[in-house]
């Protein structure tokens, strides 16, 4: 039975593997990404929150999912050639996966469940969701799309905070 965070692995866009037991004892932001979207501005936000938090302890995650209307369709290395080249992206970025449907990734399988969405929908509704996770690798919050990477400031300093 899954417990943590830190049961799961992932790719990162470069295809190498990343226990997420690797980043015990941090504070996570798991965010879906796409390139062609009109949210994709937030990886400017995203990348301010790496760099003002990463040495406390804040490690940004980044899944491109093409599920949404098609806006990330390039492979892993477009994907990541576009996040450096125009956002400067520098916090890690995981290959390619499905954030919904039978093809979901585990991980994604579990966060949902962990943290559903409004009237309790598993289903992620579209590009940038995120879900914070505190130090003990357990789901705190879930936000939705329109929730800016600098409107959740305040969470992740929160969670930074507890330790």
């Amino acid at each position: 039975m899954t417990t943590s965070i830190y049961d799961f692995e992932a790719n990162r866009i470069d295809g190498q593997n990343v226990k997420l037991s690797d980043f015990r004892g941090k504070v996570l932001l798991i965010v879906n990404t796409a390139s062609q979207c009109g949210f994709t501005p937030q990886f400017a936000g995203l990348e301010e929150l790496h760099e003002k938090y990463a040495s406390q302890g804040l490690v940004v995650l980044g899944f491109p999912s093409n599920q949404f209307g098609s806006q990330d369709p390039g492979s892993n290395e477009e994907i990541g050639a576009f996040c450096t080249t125009n956002y400067g992206v520098s916090f890690p970025m995981m290959e390619k996966i499905d954030v919904n449907g039978s093809n979901a990734a585990p991980l994604y399988q579990w966060l949902t469940k962990e943290k559903p969405g409004l009237l309790g929908s598993t289903a992620i509704k579209w590009n940038f969701t995120k879900f914070l996770v505190g130090r003990d690798g357990r789901v705190l919050k879930r936000y939705a799309p329109l929730d800016t990477p600098a409107s959740i400031a305040r969470d992740i300093e929160a969670a930074l905070a507890a330790g």
